[in-house]
Protein backbone atom coordinates (compact mmCIF):
# COMPACT_ATOMS: atom_id res chain seq x y z
CA UNK A 1 0.00 0.00 0.00
CA UNK A 2 1.65 3.33 -1.28
CA UNK A 3 1.56 6.07 1.56
CA UNK A 4 2.33 9.66 1.14
CA UNK A 5 5.02 10.85 3.88
CA UNK A 6 5.07 14.56 4.66
CA UNK A 7 7.60 16.49 6.24
CA UNK A 8 8.57 20.08 7.10
CA UNK A 9 6.17 21.78 9.35
CA UNK A 10 6.82 23.17 12.34
CA UNK A 11 6.47 26.78 14.27
CA UNK A 12 7.55 29.91 13.02
CA UNK A 13 7.25 33.73 13.60
CA UNK A 14 4.95 35.88 11.39
CA UNK A 15 6.48 36.89 8.03
CA UNK A 16 8.77 33.19 8.10
CA UNK A 17 9.24 30.94 5.54
CA UNK A 18 8.67 27.09 5.92
CA UNK A 19 9.36 24.11 3.04
CA UNK A 20 6.74 21.59 3.32
CA UNK A 21 7.69 18.48 1.21
CA UNK A 22 5.36 15.42 0.16
CA UNK A 23 6.80 11.98 -0.98
CA UNK A 24 4.99 8.86 -2.47
CA UNK A 25 6.97 5.59 -0.42
CA UNK A 26 6.44 3.53 -3.95
CA UNK A 27 5.13 4.48 -7.47
CA UNK A 28 1.58 5.70 -8.06
CA UNK A 29 0.82 5.52 -11.68
CA UNK A 30 -0.82 8.26 -13.78
CA UNK A 31 -0.46 10.75 -10.99
CA UNK A 32 -2.50 13.92 -12.81
CA UNK A 33 -2.87 16.34 -9.99
CA UNK A 34 -1.02 16.87 -7.00
CA UNK A 35 -2.62 19.01 -4.00
CA UNK A 36 -1.92 20.47 -0.72
CA UNK A 37 -4.98 20.94 1.65
CA UNK A 38 -4.91 22.44 5.16
CA UNK A 39 -7.52 22.33 8.18
CA UNK A 40 -7.57 24.59 11.19
CA UNK A 41 -9.33 24.12 14.17
CA UNK A 42 -12.97 24.57 13.85
CA UNK A 43 -12.94 24.80 10.13
CA UNK A 44 -13.36 22.82 7.11
CA UNK A 45 -10.29 21.58 4.90
CA UNK A 46 -9.37 23.86 2.18
CA UNK A 47 -7.84 23.47 -0.88
CA UNK A 48 -4.42 25.55 -1.04
CA UNK A 49 -2.58 25.05 -4.00
CA UNK A 50 -2.53 22.58 -6.99
CA UNK A 51 -0.13 21.44 -9.67
CA UNK A 52 -1.28 19.54 -13.11
CA UNK A 53 0.85 16.86 -14.94
CA UNK A 54 1.19 19.89 -17.55
CA UNK A 55 2.46 22.35 -14.68
CA UNK A 56 -0.23 24.31 -14.72
CA UNK A 57 -0.78 25.97 -11.25
CA UNK A 58 -3.99 26.61 -8.96
CA UNK A 59 -4.02 28.87 -5.56
CA UNK A 60 -6.32 29.83 -2.84
CA UNK A 61 -6.59 33.38 -3.05
CA UNK A 62 -5.36 33.88 -0.34
CA UNK A 63 -1.92 32.06 -0.42
CA UNK A 64 -1.68 33.82 -4.30
CA UNK A 65 2.34 35.29 -3.96
CA UNK A 66 3.45 34.12 -0.78
CA UNK A 67 3.03 29.78 -1.73
CA UNK A 68 4.59 28.05 -4.64
CA UNK A 69 3.61 24.29 -4.90
CA UNK A 70 5.98 22.19 -7.03
CA UNK A 71 7.08 18.98 -7.81
CA UNK A 72 10.67 17.34 -8.56
CA UNK A 73 9.08 13.65 -10.53
CA UNK A 74 5.58 12.01 -10.42
CA UNK A 75 6.02 11.32 -6.75
CA UNK A 76 7.85 13.92 -5.23
CA UNK A 77 6.03 17.18 -4.26
CA UNK A 78 6.78 20.23 -2.24
CA UNK A 79 5.06 23.71 -0.83
CA UNK A 80 7.36 26.58 -0.49
CA UNK A 81 5.64 29.04 2.12
CA UNK A 82 6.84 32.88 2.63
CA UNK A 83 5.51 35.66 4.68
CA UNK A 84 3.83 33.46 6.45
CA UNK A 85 0.86 35.28 8.58
CA UNK A 86 -1.02 33.58 11.55
CA UNK A 87 -4.37 32.67 10.10
CA UNK A 88 -1.93 30.14 7.44
CA UNK A 89 -1.62 27.95 11.07
CA UNK A 90 -3.62 24.87 10.08
CA UNK A 91 -2.28 21.43 9.81
CA UNK A 92 -1.73 20.63 5.69
CA UNK A 93 -1.92 17.29 3.77
CA UNK A 94 -0.83 16.25 0.51
CA UNK A 95 -2.83 14.64 -2.02
CA UNK A 96 -2.06 12.93 -5.08
CA UNK A 97 -4.85 11.68 -7.59
CA UNK A 98 -4.90 9.00 -10.81
CA UNK A 99 -7.85 8.06 -12.23
CA UNK A 100 -8.61 5.17 -9.60
CA UNK A 101 -8.31 6.96 -6.40
CA UNK A 102 -6.68 9.65 -4.12
CA UNK A 103 -3.79 9.32 -1.80
CA UNK A 104 -3.24 11.13 1.34
CA UNK A 105 -0.68 12.09 3.71
CA UNK A 106 -0.98 12.26 7.52
CA UNK A 107 -0.72 15.48 7.89
CA UNK A 108 1.62 18.00 9.06
CA UNK A 109 1.60 20.71 11.62
CA UNK A 110 2.58 24.41 10.78
CA UNK A 111 2.17 26.80 13.26
CA UNK A 112 2.81 30.46 12.83
CA UNK A 113 3.29 32.70 16.50
CA UNK A 114 4.91 35.23 17.92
Amino acid sequence: QVQLVESGGGVVQPGGSLRLSCAASGSIFGVNAMNWYRQAPGKERELVATIIRGGTTVYLDSVKGRFTISRDNVNTMYLQMNSLKPEDTAVYYCNMNNQFRGYWGQGTQVTVSS
